[in-house]
């Protein structure tokens, strides 16, 4: 991809994801994830209904009468993305693939952060690390992010999901609101996931095409896995295999869904023909 071509994508998920947090998840994002506690502002003069808790008694010995202290709420927080990009992230039936409708999330969530001041990093992962970008403030640098999640090229196809949690654990000392983006067709993450949802504020956002629910009945088909690039005939038209994807799919989708609960981590699930706006927005009410 040239450079116009990138800039000119990255200028079209700018103005389609920065009106919907401006207009949308500004607001709604805010109210969901608080700030660290409150920090004391300044004092002020007792006025009827204050909480006589907050009386500062030095302030009001000096000049004999009553002072409250006002605290406000210490907004500024860390969001970190972390966005799987592994091989099967390419898969897509409709009009987008998985990456695509990733990168929009993604978007999305950062300028909604960036709106209320808070830090915004990134970690894209496949059984490695393959980029980390340090939390920072502002429209470039959200914009470098976008950048990253159209252009980057990961060096492996497969993914471990276990290794990322792993990786943000150690360089997120601080709590941060992490949001991990996949599809979750892995396992052997519930203990890596249970010490960084112990620390951060975790949700992971499951993103998946209805095609890779089933196989559907199409004879003998030529199939690729995306994660390790073999090929294999499939005879589709057979019930015990159709039956055992089925089986495999429903178990990864299920130990995604168990591992994060029972980790007080929140899970939203996203299918790319589906409008992921009122999945967020779902998700941000019921919090």
């Amino acid at each position: 991809m040239d450079t116009k071509e990138l800039l000119k994508k990255v200028r079209k998920i700018e103005i389609k994801t920065r009106r919907l947090s401006d207009h949308i998840f500004g607001g709604e994002y805010h109210s969901t994830f608080k700030g660290r506690g409150m920090t004391f502002s300044e004092v002020r003069q007792y006025q009827f209904g204050d909480d006589v808790r907050n009386i500062d008694w030095n302030v009001t010995a000096r000049y004999n009468e009553p002072f409250v202290k006002v605290f406000e709420e210490e907004r500024e927080l860390t969001m970190m993305l972390m966005v799987d990009i592994s091989g099967s992230k390419l898969f897509g039936t409709s009009d987008q693939f998985k990456n695509e409708v990733a990168t929009e999330i993604a978007a999305t969530l950062a300028f909604s952060a960036t709106q209320n001041n808070d830090k915004i990093g990134l970690i894209l992962f496949s059984d490695e690390i393959e980029l980390y970008i340090p939390p920072k403030k502002g429209r470039s640098h959200v914009l470098r992010i976008i950048r990253e999640l159209i252009e980057f090229k990961p060096k492996s196809k497969h993914t471990n999901i276990s290794e990322a949690l792993k990786f943000l654990s150690n360089v997120m000392k601080k709590k941060a609101i992490v949001f991990v983006l996949s599809d979750f067709i892995a396992d052997d993450y519930k203990q890596t996931l249970k010490i960084a949802a112990g620390k951060h504020d975790i949700t992971g956002i499951r993103v998946y095409d209805k095609h890779e629910e089933s196989i559907p009945n199409l004879g003998m088909v030529q199939m690729e896995d995306e994660e390790s690039g073999e090929l294999v005939l499939v005879n589709t038209s057979s019930k015990k295999i159709r039956a055992n994807y089925n089986a495999y799919y429903r178990e990864k989708v299920g130990y995604y869904k168990d591992v994060f609960t029972k980790s007080g981590a929140g899970t939203i699930d996203c299918r790319v023909d589906e409008s992921y706006v009122k999945k967020l927005l779902g998700y941000f009410k019921r919090r």
